[in-house]
């Protein structure tokens, strides 16, 4: 089995974990319009496209050009790494999840009895389950090797950025500005240790 397998292995167990898992969330209580909401939709979902095309061709299922296909052959070791970092990046999403409990929501929305939540992995930063994603893509693309994938996971990143900043306002003006206002002073948004305020 390769390393890149392995990746592709744990990236299906996620998703099917993750999907059996949404079940468990409150009732939504308010949404920001789907209008707001298609500024992180579009670039996540067209990345995600462009990362799965960029499997698809890496795996030999479809002709490109072979710099389409591949910008690089990466080590066994560095494989091997790299689908280490992809499980943590989902064990960080699994821990920020549980974390969360049933407040957890995949559109930005306020549940019933909604309450800002700073502790554990969100005191480390804002949107864990997006620090893991992204970090977990980021690895998969680059054992890929393949530029379809490095311009997705560019994308997603964007839109995860986007969609973080859509949820900081509207839970803002939904659970107050001071509170929240005084979260994000002492953690990060996405990068641990990295005191970046947007």
């Amino acid at each position: 089995m390769t390393p890149l397998a392995v990746s592709l292995g744990l990236w299906a167990a996620w998703v099917v974990s993750w999907g059996a898992a949404s079940v468990w969330t409150r009732r939504t209580a308010a949404q920001p319009s789907i209008a707001d909401q298609a500024a992180h939709l579009v670039p996540t979902i067209i990345g995600a496209l462009l990362i799965a095309a960029g499997a698809r061709l890496r795996m030999g299922a479809g002709h490109a050009p072979l710099g389409l296909v591949r910008l690089w052959a990466t080590p066994a070791a560095v494989g091997w790494a790299l689908s280490g970092v992809t499980a943590l990046g989902f064990a960080f999403t699994w821990w920020a999840r549980i974390w969360l409990g049933s407040l957890w929501s995949s559109a930005v929305g306020r549940k019933e009895g909604h309450t800002i939540v700073a502790s554990g992995p969100y005191a480390i930063v804002r949107h864990p389950i997006y620090t893991g994603l992204i970090a977990a893509l980021l690895a998969l693309a680059l054992q890929l090797g393949s530029p379809l994938s490095l311009l997705g996971v560019a994308l997603i990143t964007f839109g995860f950025w986007t969609k973080a900043r859509l949820e900081e306002r509207f839970l803002s003006q939904e659970l107050g500005s001071e509170t929240y206002a005084a979260y994000r002073a002492r953690t990060p948004m996405l990068v641990p240790f990295w005191s970046q305020r947007g």
